[in-house]
């Protein structure tokens, strides 16, 4: 069974199908994800001291094309946060007629206890376990709550030395240095802004709704 998070999502998918032309096979394959991994991370700390971190990486689904979603480090991030999340990806992905599909990944830690080459360890120690997972025709991954491009770049590179080649194509978000896109750090932002135009203007059009 689904757990919390991911059984409120599928209510909402199933209120949500009694008002769009939305097929019982589509409703029924978007209740599951169609594939979930929990890693098991191990990291030498700077002081000898060994941790398993616990990670996750979620496609959902694919029906639309590769899919898309971003990384978080939080004390929080759980399979079933992750699994919702990719849920609601996908939805945000079809929403703007985007040629992806919806993913999401994370590792269970507090970020701000870690140094900066514990966090290198460990971001490139979650690409050793999730590479075959991920690919730029399969799950194009994506910075999120407390990942950055620095933490991006280093995914990238540890992706590049398994696959033997340079592959800047797996991972958005990585400094422009290394093949990132400009504007990638107010992209959330901005995009909030923009919806809210389109809203505000479609109040305006319609000033009984």
């Amino acid at each position: 069974m689904p757990a919390a998070l991911l059984t409120d999502a599928s209510r909402r998918l199933e209120k949500a199908a009694h008002y769009a032309p939305i097929s019982e096979d589509a409703t029924e394959r978007l209740k599951f994800p169609k594939a979930s991994l929990k890693v098991a991370i191990p990291v030498r700390m700077d002081n000898g001291s060994l941790r398993v971190f616990e990670g996750y990486r979620v496609r959902y689904d694919d029906t639309r094309g590769p899919t898309k979603g971003g990384i978080r480090f939080h004390p929080q991030v759980s399979l079933d946060e992750v699994q919702s999340l990719a849920f609601w990806m996908t939805f945000k992905c079809a929403a703007v007629n985007l040629p992806f599909g919806g993913a999401k990944g994370g590792i269970t830690l507090n970020p701000k206890e870690l140094s900066k080459f514990e966090l290198e360890r460990l971001s490139r120690g979650y690409i050793d376990a999730i590479a075959p997972f991920i690919g730029p025709d399969l799950d194009i991954p994506a910075p999120d709550v407390y990942t950055n491009p620095m933490i991006m770049g280093w995914m990238m590179d540890q992706y590049s030395i398994i696959q033997g080649r340079r592959s800047p194509a797996v991972i958005t978000g990585k400094p422009v240095s290394m093949g990132g896109s400009l504007g990638r750090n107010t992209a959330t932002g901005t995009g909030a802004f923009f919806v809210l135009q389109a809203m505000m203007k479609s109040s305006a059009n319609h000033p009984n709704h």
